[in-house]
């Protein structure tokens, strides 16, 4: 979707629109037995069994097809245990990871972009830290066992509440904060949709990727290693991912690095998060973020960071030391994607990361038109229509649709939804006045005059300031 000399982005927009062989039956035998888990696996009926020999069949031929086989023939008859329910959770995850490298390959064939390989060099591997508490990793698959067991529609209070006992114990462990965050939220959601009965509709999908992807953390070993390596070199910030939630809030920065001492540029990010008060929004959401990460500074002054011995992970995900880094020369955002992006070098995922949901490629986009219509706006190139996710672009910045719209440019995150590919913008060129400008969805993460930003910035200080007094009132008296 740029010239084929531009440097970076789209090339084969068609690659994006043509359906993938294979792709719709994997989601089908998925979407099978996650309904099997609504009414759930106590007492499974007609339907219920054959959505779990479904799956079954789906990886028949595999490494797990033995276990599966077994596991589906015992929830079938209502007698599954914990070692079955983990490897139909295992079956269902290899099937989405399935998909998800399907998508990912259409991607990298309509980018033109190298993947990382057993060929490339990478960080240093390091041995995998010893896994601790193995009880509170058995308490917390009993009870998702029995969540499987009663079914999304046989929730009530008392089996959802089994899951306080477990967070409680895990939080102390650092090695188990991220299985307790998990287990937290999900039975957060649990308890406030009980009793499963009476509920209008149930998020099938999602409460089945949560149920499967907490289950299979369960499995010693399974949380990974953390950082494998260290780098060094020039980070060049491409955009902003903001994601908010009523209590937390989370920036991801997507950024090219050029590696010191020459080789292929990486694809890489860094991550922030904050919790925050439901009071705190828009550009009030860089207070909560700018102490815990240097980085955004630099973005917002529209900079690049030189970072030394840098943590990384084996994906990508830079874990950010402000140590570590400092704020380099001016960068431009498209200049960058014009002119390393399609070579900057692509991690492959960990296999249990491995989901469709988990798609965000960086791309660059030029030459479209923009056409708006009953489902929304959308880039129109070569007579390809490419759907524009602007419900994800933060209120915390100053990228409205109406920029996106009147844009000639698109950096943006390519992303996969609900049966089609999407694009979420991180910044556009416009031209206001004859003149081109860059319009970024972090602009204000460093800071802002901007008369908007400045009002919700004060907001949020005011806020801030008055949840602090009353908390300190608490705690006086």
């Amino acid at each position: 979707m740029v010239p084929p000399d531009a440097g970076g982005g789209l090339m084969r927009g068609d690659l994006l629109s043509d359906p993938v062989e294979g792709l719709d039956e994997a989601l089908a035998v998925v979407d099978a037995f996650d309904e099997a888990l609504v009414a759930g696996l106590l007492r499974p009926g007609p339907a219920q069994a054959a959505g779990v020999s479904g799956l079954a069949g789906a990886v028949a031929g595999t490494p797990l097809a033995a276990r599966v086989a077994e596991a589906a023939e015992k929830a079938a008859a209502g007698t599954g245990g914990e070692d079955h329910f983990v490897a139909l959770a295992a079956a269902r995850s290899a099937l989405l990871g399935s998909v998800h490298d399907a998508l990912v390959q259409r991607i990298d064939e309509a980018v033109g972009r190298p993947v990382e390989g057993d060929e490339t060099a990478g960080p240093e591997p390091v041995a995998a830290a010893p896994e601790e508490a193995a009880n509170l990793l058995a308490a917390a698959r009993s009870w998702l066992c029995d969540l499987a067991r009663g079914g999304w529609r046989g929730l009530d209070h008392e089996l959802v509440a089994g899951a306080a006992p477990v967070v409680a114990a895990m939080l102390p462990e650092p090695g188990m904060r991220r299985r307790a965050a998990l287990l937290d939220g999900f039975a957060a959601e649990l308890a406030a949709s009980c009793p499963g009965a009476t509920l209008e509709r149930v998020p099938v999908r999602r409460w089945a990727d949560l149920w499967s992807r907490a289950l299979l953390l369960t499995v010693p070993g399974s949380a990974g290693a953390g950082a494998v390596g260290t780098v060094t070199g020039r980070l060049l910030p491409l955009g902003v991912d903001v994601q908010e939630h009523a209590t937390a809030v989370q920036a991801q920065v997507h950024a090219v690095l050029e590696p010191a001492g020459g080789g292929a540029p990486r694809l890489v990010r860094a991550s922030v998060s904050a919790p925050k008060p439901d009071t705190v929004v828009g550009a009030g959401l860089w207070q909560l973020l700018r102490p815990r990460m240097s980085l955004l500074g630099a973005v917002g002054e529209g900079r690049s960071a030189e970072v030394e011995a840098m943590p990384v992970t084996a994906e990508g995900d830079l874990l950010w030391d402000d140590a570590l880094a400092r704020t380099g020369e001016p960068a431009d955002a498209f200049a960058t994607a014009r002119v390393m992006l399609s070579a900057a070098t692509a991690a492959r995922v960990e296999p249990l990361d491995r989901h469709p949901v988990r798609i965000a490629v960086p791309v660059l986009l030029e030459g479209y038109a923009a056409r708006e219509g009953e489902d929304g706006l959308a880039f129109e190139v070569a007579g390809r229509l490419l759907a524009v996710d602007t419900d994800r672009m933060p209120a915390a910045g100053p990228l409205t649709p109406e920029a996106v719209a009147a844009s000639h440019a698109c950096v943006g995150l390519l992303r996969w939804d609900a049966g089609e590919f999407l694009l979420q913008p991180l910044a556009v060129e416009t031209t206001v006045r004859k003149k081109t400008v860059a319009v970024h969805a972090g602009a204000w993460a460093g800071g802002t005059s901007d008369k908007a930003g400045v009002r919700a910035e004060k907001a949020a200080t005011d806020a801030v300031a008055v949840l602090r007094e009353r908390a300190g009132r608490l705690l006086r008296t």
